[in-house]
């Protein structure tokens, strides 16, 4: 005689009780017995009411004790409908840092799934990463700038995403179950998942490198398990399932909800459905019409279990689906399935207990799709029981659930270890302000921190083993950001100018927090700094401490009457690389600078330019000489103060001019400016001659006149 194993099925609906026998990898099914639940005791796969469940399942112990004996060890599953399906993505910046490796990957893809379990605890305010384990995940994207990729090893960029699909069974979920046995004395043997218990006794793990869609329709919800790469990548749950017929049924023939479900069973077996309504009338109806009745409830069922499929599986539909559970075998739900995912109908197929090798069973035992689930229970929880591990990180004891091959990066779930702890910190940013701007300027990338286990080097992708002792070894921190003012201006602020035959390298003038700087200063955190960049010849004039050459350029100018008067011959002249500029002409790189300096005009300049008489001047011939007669005919002031005709009048200067002597020159004028004198000897008479003509003292005068006195002495008496 083979062992005898004892499982349980705790469903939505009901809780089956199943005896196997095993003899040599050979397991036949003794006994089977299902039972409803009486209240709502069960929500989503969780026991909300561990009383009601217990007196159950003390009831299907009782009934089997008394055919097989006593009953102390119980295998059990959580439903699929139990566990949480969250998907997260997590950026981080590469820019700077080398390619990205497979550990690089494994890091990123712990930190998404991280923060999946972080969003399923957000609606909690006890908030506790021990609240679930992780049973699994898969990538749906890698993403370097924004655009999908295959892969991201070996890449290089500014930004990398990952996002990820991960599945989390609630630690309520075990604890209630275990409460639940507890109170109907019973021990819990072994735990597995439903739908892994389904995917074991179906799909042999030969099978599994295939992508295949488990789907187990059960009462209220349809559980969705899928295979690929030879493991299970991925679940979900959609919450419509048998009892959506059901209900379907019931609205359209007005039915009593156990009467529809009864008529629904008939559509597998019968051609004529029997159907007693609420009034109590009898009436047989052709399957045909009861079908198309509910063919809008299958439609519907279908496309929530498809468009479900296709979310967990990257949205590429599978090589192959199978169904499992009650609900399966709702008549033309493969086809329209099919549809959804765009299978041809040889792809999809119902499975049920036959299509599972090496089992027998009793006679009364029906092969239905409905024991498919409760059976892989009780072999898978013998074949494969899920335990718990017991292992350490960082001296610290953490236990997990053993649902798959566990890996470093599992316990450091378990153990709450932030993937941000896998690297040293990045070192701390610089943000500066220059000329209004902020600018930040990141830290170095910290280190990978060091994984051991059990002292020998190893990846967050390592398989463990109960009982490993794992270490994390902090990652050396990233240095501090550093930069110079030269760092964050533009190399173009900086120029060479040729000014006056003298080479100049031109820095920008530079304020940090205020005070003059130079191009390198050291920065820190929050420092403001101002440039002044040589954007014009004006500015190389200033940067070069040739302020005052600059003026000398400045168009010249005096003020008269209160009113400027430009004079541009007295302005100096400006060139750049030969050509005539102004001051608020660009600058460039390599830029000859030169000017010519015209002399500082004097008074008698500027009343040139004005037309203005300083002197009054005639030349005459005045007895055999030639006489130049001058006199004051306009004073100057120079900023109100009387200047020579000779002085210089500087640039802005105010100038007035005031009127002196304005008459006539006449012919005693000449003896101011004559050194002849009437001989004091002469006795007689003279002749005064203009132009030989004759003429008197106090005549006017022209330049140019010849003057003459002619003396005639007049002879002495003897």
């Amino acid at each position: 005689m083979g062992s005898k194993l004892f499982a349980l099925d705790i469903g939505t609906r009901s809780v089956v009780g199943i005896i196997l026998e095993e003899d040599h990898d050979h397991f036949h099914v003794q006994d089977i017995i299902v039972k409803e639940h009486k209240e709502r005791a069960m929500v989503d796969g969780q026991i909300h009411n561990v009383l009601y469940v217990a007196e159950l399942i003390k009831e299907i112990k009782h009934e089997l004790e008394e055919k097989h004996g006593p009953l102390v060890k119980v295998s059990v599953a959580a439903a699929g409908r139990s566990l949480k399906t969250e998907q997260a993505s997590v950026k981080i910046n590469i820019r700077n840092r080398p390619i990205f490796t497979e550990e690089d990957i494994s890091r990123l893809e712990l930190q998404a799934v991280q923060q999946a379990q972080q969003q399923l605890l957000q609606q909690k305010e006890d908030a506790k990463t021990s609240h679930y384990y992780c049973v699994g995940y898969s990538v749906l994207f890698y993403r370097l700038d924004g655009e999908e990729i295959g892969n991201l090893l070996d890449q290089q960029g500014d930004e990398a995403e990952i996002e990820v699909i991960a599945t989390f069974l609630p630690r309520v979920v075990v604890e209630s179950l275990i409460a639940a046995l507890k109170r109907a004395d019973l021990e819990m043997e072994a735990l597995t998942l439903e739908p892994i218990a389904a995917i074991n006794v179906l799909i042999p793990p030969t099978m599994r490198r295939l992508n295949v869609a488990l789907v187990d329709i059960g009462a209220g919800t349809s559980d969705i398990a899928i295979t690929d790469k030879s493991t299970v990548v991925a679940y979900g749950m959609v919450p419509t399932a048998g009892d959506e017929i059901t209900e379907a049924l019931s609205d359209h023939y007005l039915l009593d909800f156990p009467v529809a479900e009864t008529a629904k069973r008939q559509l597998q077996t019968d051609e004529e459905i029997l159907i007693q309504d609420i009034l109590g009338f009898d009436q047989f109806f052709p399957k045909a019409e009861v079908l198309i009745a509910i063919e809008h409830a299958v439609k519907q069922l279908s496309k929530a279990i498809g468009d479900e499929i296709l979310r967990l599986n990257n949205q590429t539909a599978p090589k192959a689906v199978m169904l499992v559970g009650g609900g399966s075998l709702t008549p033309g739900l493969s086809e329209k399935l099919g549809e959804v995912l765009g299978l041809p109908a040889n792809r999809i197929a119902v499975r049920g207990v036959d299509a599972i090798q090496n089992l027998t069973r009793e006679e009364h035992i029906k092969p239905s799709p409905e024991l498919v689930t409760p059976i892989g229970i009780a072999i898978a929880a013998k074949k494969m029981p899920i335990q718990y591990m017991s292992l350490t990180v960082n001296d610290q004891v953490v236990r997990l659930f053993e649902l798959k091959e566990m890996t470093v990066g599992d316990a450091f779930l378990a153990a709450n270890i932030r993937a941000k702890h896998l690297y040293g910190k990045p070192g701390h940013g610089l943000s500066v302000s220059v000329n209004g701007q902020d600018i930040f300027i990141p830290g170095e990338h910290g280190q990978p921190a060091q994984i051991l286990v059990n002292g020998q080097p190893a990846s967050t992708k390592s398989v463990i083993q109960s009982g490993d002792a794992i270490q994390l070894i902090a990652g050396q921190d990233g240095q501090t950001a550093t930069a110079t003012v030269r760092d964050l201006i533009d190399g173009a602020a900086v120029k060479k100018v040729t000014l006056q035959d003298t080479m100049y390298v031109v820095e920008p003038k530079i304020i940090v927090n205020g005070k003059p700087s130079s191009l390198d200063t050291l920065l820190k955190d929050r420092d403001t700094v101002l440039f002044e960049p040589a954007e014009t010849i004006g500015d190389i004039f200033k940067l070069t401490n040739n302020m005052d050459l600059l003026k000398k350029i400045e168009s010249y100018f005096i003020h008269v009457d209160g009113k400027p008067l430009y004079l541009p011959e007295f302005s100096a002249s400006l060139s750049n690389n030969g050509k005539p500029c102004k001051p608020q002409y660009a600058v460039q790189e390599g830029d000859i600078l030169s000017f010519q300096q015209a002399a500082q005009p004097s008074v008698q300049m500027i009343a040139n330019q004005m037309n203005i008489l300083l002197e009054d001047k005639i030349v005459v011939h005045f007895q055999n000489e030639i006489l130049e007669l001058t006199k004051m005919a306009n004073e100057v002031l120079v900023n109100h103060v009387v200047m020579s005709p000779l002085s210089s009048v500087p640039n802005g200067a105010t100038v007035s001019f005031k009127e002196k002597d304005h008459s006539p020159w006449i012919y005693q004028d000449v003896f101011r400016f004559s050194n002849w004198q009437l001989p004091t000897t002469f006795k007689g008479n003279f002749t005064i001659l203009r132009n030989n003509q004759p003429a008197s003292f106090d005549m006017e005068i022209f330049g140019g006149d010849k003057l003459e006195i002619l003396l005639a002495e007049t002879p002495i008496s003897i």
